[in-house]
Order: structure tokens, then sequence, then C-alpha cells
């Protein structure tokens, strides 16, 4: 006798959308539940439906939506059968019990598919840590709506008297397993930081941007490097530092990191705080943004925001505008760069156009916070001579009777410490034009690309290979 076969895999849920939009929020120019669509397909959900939004000037404090809009949902979400319904805001322990009871699904808000999503991209052991941390302190005031069938366990045999609840040990045991995430987290980050700390002799770039705007692209593009790429929120949940090598011969450090998010859950940028630090402690910042994106302008805002929550000092920044290739309208080019004190730099990570502009703009900035020195190295201290060709740019060279070479170098100020740490006692340095520090506009050629190339193809240098 036969038997139909059963699939082993565990189906896909099936997700209806729903937010509610208040005074001053920023509208999405596709729709208003466009990120989180993408944010739930990311997570492996289909998402059923156009999904429904409702404006109001407050929430609801019970159920977030009126009741009327409540009442809407649910008919939506049973006639297309959906398995859980998603809410493109935070809720409340209370509110997720109040929707669950009317709609009879499950109900998850926005922080809970940021969580499920990061959870799911955690290679390393800090990011697992990292996430942990994040979804445990988000699970804790939600205790109560989980164990409501265990909060009271007097009255049979065995369990009268003073003790604790189920609600109260759980809560005594998330405690504790947040006590040793902490302090697993900083020895971690003790370790990195020291790492960060022996690269204090290098030129430091870093990578921040919205998620998918396209950083590892441009990371792996400019440093050669194969780290992954794809085509959906956090494919990156951890730092990735690379050596870019400029046209000079001169390496820099080039840091990749975590994307950010509008309205990004607090607990969990509080959790990642270690690994964003040290990208927001490099020299200069390349702010990437996904140019050919409908809300470019938002993604930007959001950024900022979240930089300035990190207590953010002013640092050089490079707004870089990415994916040029793709944009339909060069005039919204000119407007996203609106309001900047320096023009962006226009690039395609993908296709390679415009890197050559940011090499040099790039290259500038290193240029102007390194001294001109010229270095006295005896005719037989190679060892001090070859350090000096890697850590800087050498201008000029001559030779003196003696032998000796005299080296005139463009160098960073962590470099130049390090040289005179490891020469010898015989080299002579002068500094003949002191560094002037990162310039927010350095004189040169003018990173910015005329839109009316984005009309034309890409220089024949900028193509990729076959």
């Amino acid at each position: 006798m036969s038997r139909e076969p059963h699939p082993t895999e565990r189906p896909r849920e099936r997700a209806f959308l729903c937010g509610l939009i208040l005074p001053g929020q920023p509208r999405e120019a596709e729709g208003e539940l466009t990120e989180i669509r993408s944010l739930l397909e990311a997570a492996g959900v289909d998402v059923v439906g156009e999904g429904l939004t409702q404006r109001r000037r407050q929430p609801s404090p019970a159920t977030l939506l009126g009741r009327g809009k409540v009442e809407e949902v649910r008919a939506e979400a049973r006639a297309l059968g959906a398995d859980l319904v998603a809410v493109d805001n935070d809720l409340s322990p209370a509110q997720v019990r109040n929707l669950e009871r009317a709609w009879s699904v499950r109900v998850v808000d926005r922080s809970e598919v940021i969580l499920d999503i990061f959870a799911a991209r955690a290679r390393t052991r800090q990011a697992s840590l990292q996430v942990e941390l994040a979804q445990v302190e988000y699970l804790m005031p939600r205790l109560r709506r989980m164990w409501t069938h265990l909060e009271r366990t007097e009255g049979a045999i065995g369990t009268r008297g003073p003790g604790e609840t189920q609600l109260e040990t759980d809560r005594r045991l998330l405690q504790k397993r947040v006590r040793d995430l902490r302090a697993q987290l900083k020895v971690i980050e003790a370790r990195r930081q020291r790492v960060v700390r022996s690269r204090a002799d290098q030129f430091t770039v870093g990578l921040v941007g919205y998620t998918n705007a396209g950083k590892s692209t441009l990371l792996n593009r400019l440093t050669g490097s194969h780290e992954l790429v794809a085509d959906m929120p956090f494919a990156t949940l951890d730092t990735r530092t690379r050596k870019w090598r400029l046209a000079d011969g001169r390496t820099i450090l080039l840091s990749d990191t975590v994307g950010f998010l509008q309205r990004l859950p607090h607990h969990l940028v509080a959790s990642f705080h270690a690994t964003l630090e040290e990208t927001l402690h490099a020299d200069l910042l390349l702010h990437v943004v996904d140019a050919a994106h409908p809300d470019a302008a938002q993604q930007i805002d959001a950024v900022d925001e979240v930089l300035a929550g990190l207590s953010w000092t002013s640092r050089a920044e490079v707004l870089v505008l990415n994916k040029i290739d793709r944009v339909a309208d060069p005039l919204d080019l000119m407007l996203l760069a609106r309001g900047r004190s320096a023009e962006p730099v226009h690039v395609s990570a993908r296709t390679g156009r415009g890197l050559d502009r940011l090499r040099r703009l790039v290259a500038e900035r290193l240029d102007a916070c390194s001294p001109l020195v010229d270095v006295s190295v005896p005719a037989a201290d190679g060892r001090t001579a070859a350090a000096v060709r890697r850590l800087g740019a050498l201008e000029e060279e001559t030779v003196d009777e003696d032998g000796g070479r005299c080296l005139r170098v463009r160098i960073s100020e962590g470099g130049l410490g390090t040289l005179k740490r490891i020469a010898s006692e015989d080299v002579r340095f002068e500094v003949v034009e002191a560094g002037p520090g990162l310039l927010e506009d350095p004189e040169g050629e003018d990173p910015h690309v005329d839109p009316a190339e984005l009309a034309g193809e890409a220089p024949e240098g900028d193509r990729d290979g076959p």
C-alpha cells in the first residue's frame, strides 16, 4: 500500500502587513509598508495582500490601531489565510496580547522582525552574543503575556508557602543571562580595542550607511576582497576591515559594518554599540547611499540620526552616492546633495564607475593630515629605508656624499610615530610641512560627477571585465 509523500521542510509563513503612521513620521515613496515587506521577505516569510495603514494623531494604548481598523485587519488576514500579522511599529506587551486575541493569529512587531533577521545572519561569536543580548532585553518586559498561566503556583500540594512564581523565576534567570552576556562581550570588545589601537599608525576609513546601500560591494571593489554580497537587508553584521592600497603605494584600512535602518530598535543599537564604535573611530567616514532608492533622502536622515545617537563627534565625512548606473533622472542626485557643504562623490560599485575619483579624494584627505618629512637614513640602514617606503608616500630621494639617503615622504602622524620608534639613533627627522588635518573640502579635482555624464557610457577603465 503506497503512501502519499509529505513534505519534510517547514512551510513558509504567510504574513499580512499593517501599520500606524503618526504625524511627522517620514513617508516611504513607494508606500508606507515597503520596508517592512522587504524585511519579512529577508526573514523567509511570504507576504500576502497589500497591507493596511492608518493615520492617527496618537496610537491607541490598547491596540495601537483604532477599533475599526483592527476589525478590517482581522477580516483581511482571515480572507488571505495569513499565519501571522506583522505590525510596522513597536508594540507594548499589552498591545500584542490584545491584538492576538482580536485577530486569532500570531502578532510580531517591527523590532521582532529585525531581531529575527539579525539572529539568522549572525556568524561570529561577537555578533551572536550581541543579537542574543538584544533578544533577551526585548523579551524581558514581555514575559507576563508568555507565562500568564503560571503566574500563580499556590494551592497544590508541595507548592504552598513562600517561593517564586514562574514569572519571577524566568525574570531572574534572564537578568543573570544579561549579566553573563555583557561580561562575555566586554572581554571580546577589550580584545578588539587592542587590535584597533595596534592600527593607530595607519589611516583608517569607515563605511557607514543604510542597509543594502552597497557598502560590501564597494569594499570588495576597492580592496579586491570577496566578502558576502547579497541584495537583502543586513547581509553584514560584523565589522570587516581590509587593506586598501592606493595608487601611490600607501596602504590604508577600510572597514565595513552593519547597516542602519529607520526606527532601528534602541536595544539593538545598544548591543552593537561596540561594533559601530570601531568604525566611527576611523579617520574618515564614507557615508554610502543608494542613490537609486526612492527614499534615499529619508535614508540619509536616518543614518545621520543613528550617528548622532551614538554620540558621534564632528568628523570628516564624504557622501558617496552609489548605484548611479540605476538613477533614471540625474537631477535626483543634485537634490540628494542639497544642504551639504561639500559635493558628494558619484560612483557605481557594481560597474566601477567613479571609483577613480573616490580614490583621489581619499588620497587627498590622507595627504591633508600627513606632514611632509625629510628622513635622513645612513647608507647601511636599509631596514629603516624600507619602513619609510612602506609607511608613507615617497616624493623625493637623494643620496649624499657618504652614501646616506634623504627620503622626502608624505606620512601620517601615526606612521611617523611608528617610524621614530623603530628607527636607530642615527636617523634624523625634519618636518618640512605640517599636516593641517582632515579637510572638509580639500583643494584639487572636484569629486563631483557632472550629471550630464550619466547619460553616456562609462569610460573603458571603469567597466567590468568579462
